[in-house]
C-alpha cells in the first residue's frame, strides 16, 4: 500500500491543537531562558512549527535562529537538552505520553527567499508582465462584449 502524504489540511484538528500547544510551551521556555545553555542564551530561537505524529508520541519541532546565525550550534544545543524539553512539555500539557521531540532546522524561510529571488529575475518579471497585459486585454474584451 502506498503511503499517503499528509498536508496541514488533512491532519486532524487534535494533532494541530496539540502541536500548537507544544510550540507555545517550547517558545516560552526558550524566551524565558529556562534552559541554562550559553548557545541558547546568546541566540534568539523561534519555534516555527510543531508536527505531531498521529499517536502524539513523536513531534517534529521546526526551529529557526534569528537571522539564521549559527544554526548548527543552536540545533546541537537544543538536541542536547531534549530530555528537559520533553519533561517540561509533558508536565505543562498533562499529556498521557511525553512526546519524543526531534529538532529540525526550518528551511521554509530559505525556500521563500529563493522563490522571491526567482520572481525578481528580470526575465521572469518580463514574462509575468506579459501575462498581466494579456489578462487585462481579455477582461476588457469581455466587458465590451457583455455590453453589446
Amino acid at each position: 500500500m502506498a503511503r499517503q502524504h499528509t498536508t496541514p489540511e488533512t491532519r486532524s484538528v487534535r494533532l494541530l491543537k496539540v502541536g500548537e500547544q507544544v510550540r507555545h510551551v517550547l517558545s516560552e521556555l526558550l524566551m524565558r531562558q529556562h534552559v541554562h545553555d550559553e548557545v541558547l542564551s546568546a541566540h534568539s530561537v523561534s519555534v516555527t512549527e510543531v508536527r505531531m505524529s498521529p499517536d502524539l508520541r513523536h513531534a517534529m519541532v521546526f526551529v529557526k535562529s534569528l537571522l539564521g546565525a549559527d544554526e548548527e550550534a543552536v540545533l546541537k544545543a537544543l538536541r542536547t537538552h531534549t530530555a528537559y524539553f520533553q519533561r517540561e512539555v509533558a508536565q505543562r500539557l498533562k499529556l498521557k505520553y511525553a512526546a519524543r521531540l526531534k529538532f529540525v532546522a526550518d528551511e521554509s524561510f530559505d525556500e521563500a527567499s529563493r522563490i522571491d529571488a526567482l520572481l525578481a529575475d528580470p526575465r521572469v518579471r518580463r514574462d509575468l508582465d506579459e501575462d498581466d497585459d494579456e489578462d487585462q486585454g481579455e477582461d476588457q474584451g469581455e466587458d465590451q462584449g457583455g455590453e453589446a
